[in-house]
């Protein structure tokens, strides 16, 4: 029994999630749109609206995932049962985050992305995508949805993180703007270049890539800041390919069942 109401509440929070983030803009709530209220901020690490267009993978990602996840055959599946209730967690968080940002409770949406970004990165992590080999049913329904899911929470932290400080005043202690998004950029380096090499996970640095692009067409009139972001999105993508390329310590992927 326990295992079906895991089932159910993953399946309907899931679903809430979906319907609260397209009703967010469809209404919209408090009559805002979500990009609305990001174009306020002047802040450099936000992409093109183009590329929010991803939403639409991450929902079909999630379908798939409560799908695969509700079906009696994996009713007893050990990684459902370890990371059903965070996907839970994960679902209400993102379903306050959208509420408070369209309500402009901008300090409180920081702590709901990062109870986001932390129950995704533990479902991650459980799950051990890059590290364990699991059926392609169960890899294209559940591990590349989560991939692409926590490239993006990774990319939407830093960038709630600057919407706040811009929110703030912050005044980076005295630094220019296009100097903090080059520590930024090097920050996201960092990030994508450590999953390349530990994980080989296409999926969530292709969304890294993904936002990197999108960065750079936004600001394509300062170069300040479109140069050097072309430059970590080349340098990502390098360490993407040396990963697969170059020997590691771990030759083969543990196999479950």
């Amino acid at each position: 029994m326990k295992d079906i109401v895991r089932q159910i509440f993953v399946t309907l929070t899931i679903l809430a999630t979906i319907v609260v983030n397209v009703l967010a803009n469809a209404l919209p709530i408090n009559g805002q749109n979500t990009g609305a209220i990001s174009d306020r901020f002047q802040v450099y690490f936000v992409p093109a609206g183009y590329v929010f267009s991803i939403w639409g993978v991450i929902y079909i990602g999630l379908i798939a995932l409560a799908t695969f996840q509700a079906l009696p055959s994996q009713r007893e599946n050990p990684r459902m049962r370890s990371t059903g209730w965070w996907i839970t967690l994960g679902g209400l968080a993102n379903i306050a985050w959208i509420f408070l940002w369209h309500y402009e409770q901008f300090p409180l949406t920081l702590i709901a992305m990062m109870v986001l970004l932390g129950t995704l990165i533990i479902t991650y992590l459980r799950l051990g995508i890059g590290r364990s080999t699991v059926s392609k049913a169960e890899t294209w329904t559940v591990h590349v949805p989560i991939s692409i899911y926590l490239g993006w929470i990774t990319v939407a932290t830093i960038a709630n993180v600057t919407s706040l400080l811009n929110y703030l005043n912050w005044d980076g202690f005295g630094i220019a703007a296009e100097v903090w998004m080059w520590l930024i950029l090097a920050a996201v380096f960092v990030i994508a270049t450590l999953m390349n090499f530990s994980r080989r996970d296409i999926a969530y640095t292709g969304v890294i890539l993904w936002a990197l692009a999108g960065i750079s067409v936004k600001h394509a009139d300062v170069p300040a800041v479109a140069i050097p972001t072309w430059i970590t999105f080349g340098l990502v993508a390098l360490t993407l390919v040396l990963a697969f390329i170059l020997p590691t310590r771990t030759s083969s992927k543990q196999t479950v069942q």
